[in-house]
């Protein structure tokens, strides 16, 4: 044991004090358990669709298995800007994206960009833990912004996130529609973040990763919405949610077009590049899973139905449906601590739970659902809730 601390001793205090996974801890006690619903990881319920599979299947049998474009293969650059001119309005060019290896590497990418040692960034919190992490393995110092809760959900005071500013903020990261609150910025409110990051010479690092799981419009409004072209504004994406691609670790950066060789030269020295053939089978979901995204958005908008009703019948339970996103994160009356609570409802309702203490300031007494699953396992997690619930 000695041994192993003197090892750790000698490591980088930011890798040695990067922090457990608040959820994985909770996934490695249930692991294995006969009829658990899993609820507590940000991913739907069913596998990739055989068109992207194929398409990847193809690239792997005509030999694509070779060093590749650092920046992503021309053709997905091209799907790329063609998906965000359908879906953002617009006309956008190829030099304007970088293929990463996953979403996370995105937002890695834009951190080694704009913030390092000695420098701050700002995060609404809660909030999905990995950005803080990231920022923090980097050396640059991450500040949480709380956003309020309301009697309709969670908003953003501007005057709290102009207050975190100093001279040290480099950059604030905003993820909307948000993990886990499904806050959703209207256009007002992004207009807002934008003029302060301009007044403070900031960059707005932009994780739109939910814009299409919105329920109340076709998509999420996006800083796209109300930026200038010449707007520090670095956007982080996945393929991740939208076409059932969790494990193909394949995301994108939207970025300005003078600052491709500087992305092009990050990538070569942390991942040297994405598969193409996986880059393959991205390019058929952007040109040809609109329609499988949309069935997507339909499933959850049903199952959030399902749980907010059954939920709030208990009597204790405080939650407004959320605006975007694919997670219910919410109260329940008596319970303070979410960490001991997640692992009791695992333990007597065989419902996997994502505790709020994983998530942050804000979120320790609350709980994250992700509803992104097919209907009849929701409702049977909804009743083995609303039980434990009503009991507990």
């Amino acid at each position: 044991r000695q041994t192993v601390m003197s090892m750790i001793d000698h490591l980088r205090p930011e890798a040695r004090d990067a922090p457990e996974s608040g959820i994985v801890e909770l996934i490695n006690h249930a692991r294995g358990r006969e009829g658990l619903i899993p609820l507590w990881v940000g991913e739907g319920d069913l596998p990739t669709p055989s068109f992207i599979a194929e398409a990847t299947t193809a690239s792997l049998a005509a030999g694509e298995t070779f060093y590749t474009w650092q920046r992503g293969i021309p053709e997905l650059r091209a799907a790329l800007a063609r998906y965000y001119g359908r879906h953002f309005g617009g006309a956008h060019e190829a030099e304007e994206f970088i293929v990463s290896s996953s979403g996370m590497h995105a937002i890695q990418l834009a951190l080694d960009a704009v913030a390092g040692h000695g420098d701050e960034v700002i995060y609404l919190s809660p909030a999905w833990p990995n950005f803080a992490a990231a920022a923090a393995i980097a050396g640059a110092r991450p500040v949480p912004v709380v956003l309020d809760r309301t009697g309709n959900g969670w908003a953003l005071d501007m005057e709290k996130l102009a207050a975190a500013v100093t001279p040290a903020t480099k950059a604030v990261f905003v993820n909307t529609p948000s993990n886990p609150t499904g806050w959703t910025a209207d256009r007002e409110t992004l207009a807002a973040i934008l003029s302060l990051a301009r007044d403070r010479g900031l960059w707005v690092i932009a994780d739109e990763i939910y814009a299409l799981f919105s329920y109340g419009a076709a998509r999420a409004p996006s800083f796209l919405d109300v930026m200038e072209p010449d707007d520090r504004v670095i956007f982080v994406n996945s393929f991740s949610k939208n076409w059932s691609m969790t494990g193909w670790r394949v995301g994108w950066l939207k970025i300005h077009p003078e600052l491709q060789q500087v992305f092009e030269n990050l990538v070569q020295y942390s991942s040297s590049g994405t598969p193409a053939f996986l880059q393959r089978g991205a390019v058929a979901a952007l040109d040809h899973g609109d329609a499988f995204v949309a069935s997507q958005v339909e499933r959850a908008r049903q199952a959030r139905a399902i749980l907010c009703d059954r939920l709030a019948a208990t009597g204790r339970v405080h939650l407004s449906p959320p605006a975007g996103a694919f997670y219910l994160f919410f109260r329940i009356d008596g319970i303070g601590d979410s960490r001991a609570a997640a692992f009791d409802i695992v333990d007597r309702a065989n419902v996997g739970l994502a505790p709020g203490t994983a998530f942050g300031a804000g979120g320790e007494d609350h709980f994250r659902l992700c509803f992104h699953r097919r209907l009849d396992q929701i409702e049977e997690a909804a009743d083995r809730l609303g039980r434990w619930i009503e009991a507990a």
